[in-house]
């Protein structure tokens, strides 16, 4: 039997636009089965070498909050092995250690990753929580190349250690010569490298007694939601605190299928948001962010909601007066979402909303604007914040590992790769990935676990809408709801590239660190 493997993450959670990664793939000569069947090997053929674990530490010192703080920056790579010893896969990370801590049994640590599949974890350790940032400017007002690097004031360092980890495949992490890269590659797959990473970090490092966070952004989110429960049931590893950037755990409310409606529903509150943010709403409206989100929370859940359930059957007068709301909340005109048949998929918006300027949006953060080759086109040719952010963090990067951290590779660092495809969804066939279950037993089962859930208006990668839509139905018991946290930010799936959000972020972050560290069970 066939089965068909549901692959919503790469179109709309992954932390890069999935036009981008399937043109990049799609682009690639793809190879012939036969060529995969490898060449017999002389028999005294030697084996490749393995690579050797490195670390290298440096020391550093910057200022948060006034306070001088000086830290030990390691980069180095550590080999995940069988019980055998036989070698797998190699893991490049970047930790950060607070010097002169008398007692790290009582120093936070957090192990941070991004998404994709296919993404390094560059962006968070470059952009919000490491003690250096790049410095790209913003939104309408970005800085040229060559870019730079700054001492980062609302790291994270202050209050917690960090460990930025780069899943198999991605920045300079790799199978070892010999093995098959794909069998890292998928949910489960995945899940269990980074998850063996943290055990094997934790043990070498004597941090098992230190208060753990996870942070993730975006597929980053799913694999923390997945770590929550095997790092758990693995390990016996209980987490004090998950951070989710630009949360996706149920994969339903973000695929644009035929039948179904969901996602319609959850993305109108961020069409709302960034038509505000253009001026493209009703007058009346436009002077009100939160009005109009109110609004719109209120008609997606309820009228657009029964508009599109009651599909084919639904009454003319009715379907005109639909559009004509949906208009309104969208800034798109009623004879377009008509045509769409009330139903507006997250590509067309973006190229939709300023086609009366020849200008797209971007998916990533529809505060940064784009320039196609026409404006007739059904979708944009590129994401223009994609393309915006690219080049300040691949640069800065590599600039930064060679220079400030002094590890030397000769591999390309894998900033976004289609090196992880296909990805593998299995046990997920037939159906959504949701690992929000595995996050709600993990919550119910270890009563002292938080998360904090940080959501950007402007991100049409993973809509605020549809991850308040996932944890109201979380399935929680009441006594345990109070242990969900979360805030909004004026700002897209990256919220930190603006200053105001990333100052908002860090404290939010900090806040919740201090009480996950101090916070008793449900009672």
């Amino acid at each position: 039997m066939r089965h068909s493997i549901r692959c919503p993450g790469f179109s709309v959670l992954l932390l890069t636009a999935n036009l981008c990664l399937a043109q990049q793939w799609q682009s690639q000569p793809q190879p012939d089965k036969a060529a995969d069947k490898p060449a017999e090997k002389p028999k005294d053929e030697k084996k490749p070498p393995v690579p050797e674990e490195k670390s290298v530490p440096t020391k550093h010192s910057l200022k948060i909050g006034g306070q001088e703080i000086k830290y030990t920056a390691t980069a180095g790579t550590m080999l995940l092995k069988l019980e055998d010893g036989t070698p797998k896969a190699s893991i490049f990370y970047v930790a950060y250690t607070k010097d002169d801590v008398a007692d790290a049994s009582q120093r936070p640590i957090t192990f941070s990753f991004n998404g994709g599949p296919g993404s390094s974890s560059v962006w968070l350790h470059l952009g919000l929580l490491g003690p250096r940032r790049v410095q790209m400017g913003d939104a309408s007002s970005l800085l040229p190349p060559p870019y730079k690097l700054v001492d980062n004031d609302t790291s994270l360092l202050d209050v917690s250690d960090l460990v930025f980890i780069d899943p198999v495949s991605t920045g300079y992490s790799r199978a070892v010569p010999g093995e098959a890269p794909k069998q890292f590659h998928g949910v489960e797959e995945d899940v269990e490298s980074v998850g063996e990473f943290i055990r094997l970090y934790a043990t070498r490092n004597k941090r098992w007694s230190s208060p753990k966070f996870l942070a993730g952004e975006s597929y980053g989110t799913t694999r923390a939601a997945g770590l929550s429960g095997y790092l758990q049931q693995r390990y016996g590893m209980y987490l004090n605190g998950i951070i989710l950037i630009s949360s996706i755990l149920n994969f339903e409310t973000a695929e644009f299928d035929v039948g179904n409606d969901l996602p319609y529903i959850l993305y109108l509150p961020t069409y709302t948001a960034i038509a505000w943010y253009h001026k493209k709403l009703s007058p009346d409206l436009q002077p009100d962010l939160q009005k109009a989100l109110e609004e719109s929370r209120k008609f997606a859940i309820g009228e657009y909601t029964d508009a599109l359930t009651a599909g084919d059957a639904l009454p003319a007068a009715r379907r005109a007066e639909i559009a004509q709301k949906l208009a309104r909340l969208t800034g798109l005109s009623p004879d377009y979402i008509d045509r769409t048949n009330l139903r507006i998929e997250i590509m067309r918006f973006t190229k939709e909303l300023l086609r009366g300027q020849r200008r797209t949006i971007g998916r990533i953060d529809a505060r940064f604007l784009g320039i196609d080759r026409d404006a007739a086109g059904e979708e944009p040719e590129f994401d223009p914040s994609i393309a915006a952010i690219m080049g300040p963090y691949s640069g800065m990067l590599n600039d930064y590992a060679r220079n400030d951290l002094k590890f030397d590779s000769d591999l390309p660092y894998e900033v976004l790769t289609g090196r992880v495809r296909p990805w593998n969804y299995a046990p997920y066939e037939n159906r959504y990935v949701n690992v929000a279950e595995t996050l709600r037993r993990a919550m119910t089962q270890n009563p002292f676990l938080h998360v904090f859930v940080a959501k950007g208006y402007y991100d049409l990668a993973t809509p605020f809408f549809a991850a308040d839509y996932t944890f109201d139905h979380l399935g929680l018991d009441p006594t345990l709801r109070n242990h969900l946290s979360g805030s909004y930010y004026e700002a897209g799936h990256m919220m930190y590239v603006h200053t105001p959000s990333r100052v908002k972020l860090k404290a939010d972050i900090a806040q919740f660190l201090k009480s996950g560290t101090a916070a008793g069970p449900a009672q």
